[in-house]
């Protein structure tokens, strides 16, 4: 895709000969110095915000999961998350906040779409909407609710506000606070209560959430989060070898159990380190190069809600590749097949958001901006 441009990363096509290079080793990628906020290009820019400014304030349809104790306590999305009733569901809605902040943050300066932006953000980010929003996260039959996926998105969403040296950044993160200061409680409560990682490719999994929530911890300055985070990450997981990623992805995957792990890691480890977990984690990655080793996932009907989902296990699979092997030792032989790899994802991944389907259009925008903009990598 022409389009697709990692201001961070060499991705030219890697010569199996010449220059010092041989049919076994091959020139390792350069890793250029990360050059932090990423910019993205204007059309990408104006193709994702489109998506979120669409379904931003879209009510219908929707889906609610929650648990209820009254029949009172069902009622229209707008009245019960105030904030966060469009994009079909509440954490849908959360990152596609995100999203209009992160392109507001990183994208074009002089873009059309800003002033809407700016507009519909400040629409939803009022205190009384976030007053709602804490009594609905607080209530007694709460339990495990959008706990950790959608818990995590909103941390990433405040995370993104405080690193955004801007004045209405800072007006809407103190709205945002205090639901911020709940779920960060809730979440402390929790996670050394969890007896065991999840290890799946939805919303569930807890390697992703931790990532996100590791990130928020760091930039937030919250040394309670980050100790928690890294234990629970130590504990599930420094003893794990040979992922079974011939086994992925899932038919609803849109997370990968076996790479998202893995970018995890690479968070609370040293080079070294990291380098020999990965080498028993995933003993497999090619050193010759090649790109066809992980095949990016297959949509066969993206109207279907479930198996779309396989359009984003690409692009975070790609993140995932990028971020594994800028975290290895220079000269790594796994480099270039990580790289190679990440590539493919990425362009099939971003070329499969459009506004289509909305059982897509409503989310694979935030993955594709989480992506392009190399959200992941370079964080506090």
């Amino acid at each position: 895709m022409k389009y697709f441009k990692f201001a961070i990363l060499s991705l030219s096509v890697l010569a199996f000969s010449g220059c010092g290079t041989d049919a076994t080793h091959p020139k390792v990628p350069q890793l250029e110095e990360l050059k932090y906020p990423t910019t993205i290009a204007p059309e990408l820019a104006d193709r994702f915000s489109a998506l979120a400014l669409t379904c931003l304030h879209q009510e219908f349809p929707n889906k609610i999961s929650r648990t209820t104790a009254t029949a009172e306590e069902i009622g229209r999305p707008k009245k019960i998350f105030p904030a966060f009733y469009g994009c079909f569901d509440w954490h849908s809605s959360v990152h596609g906040h995100w999203l209009l902040v992160r392109l507001l943050r990183v994208g074009p300066q002089d873009a059309a779409w800003r002033e809407e932006a700016i507009a519909k953000l400040s629409q939803s980010f009022t205190a009384e909407n976030i007053a709602g929003e804490v009594a609905n996260y607080n209530r007694a039959e709460g339990g495990s609710w959008e706990r950790p996926y959608g818990l995590a998105w909103y941390l990433q969403l405040t995370a993104e506000l405080r690193e955004w040296d801007d004045p209405q950044a800072k007006e809407w993160l103190e709205i945002l606070e205090p639901l911020e200061t709940d779920i960060a409680s809730g979440l402390k409560a929790w996670l050394p209560r969890l007896a065991y990682p999840i290890r799946l490719g939805t919303h569930n999994q807890s390697a992703f959430a931790f990532g996100l929530m590791l990130d928020w911890a760091r930039v937030a300055g919250d040394a309670e989060m980050e100790r928690l985070i890294v234990e629970r990450s130590k504990a599930f997981h420094l003893n794990d070898k040979n992922c079974p990623l011939a086994y992925e992805p899932s038919g609803e995957d849109f997370l990968s159990p076996c790479l998202m792990e893995a970018d995890l890691m690479r968070r609370i480890m040293n080079e070294a380190e990291f380098s020999d977990w990965l080498t028993d984690f995933m003993p497999t990655i090619p050193i010759d190069g090649s790109a066809d080793w992980l095949a990016p996932g297959i949509v066969k009907d993206a109207s279907d809600g479930k198996l779309v989902h396989l359009d984003g296990v690409n692009s975070s699979r790609a993140w995932n590749l990028y971020n594994i092997a800028r975290a290895l030792p220079e000269g790594d032989a796994r480099k270039a097949s990580l790289v190679a790899a990440a590539k493919i994802h990425a362009d099939t991944g971003v070329a499969a958001v459009s506004a289509e389907h909305y059982s897509g259009s409503h989310w694979l925008g935030s993955f594709a901006t989480y992506l392009m903009t190399d959200r992941g990598w370079n964080v506090k």
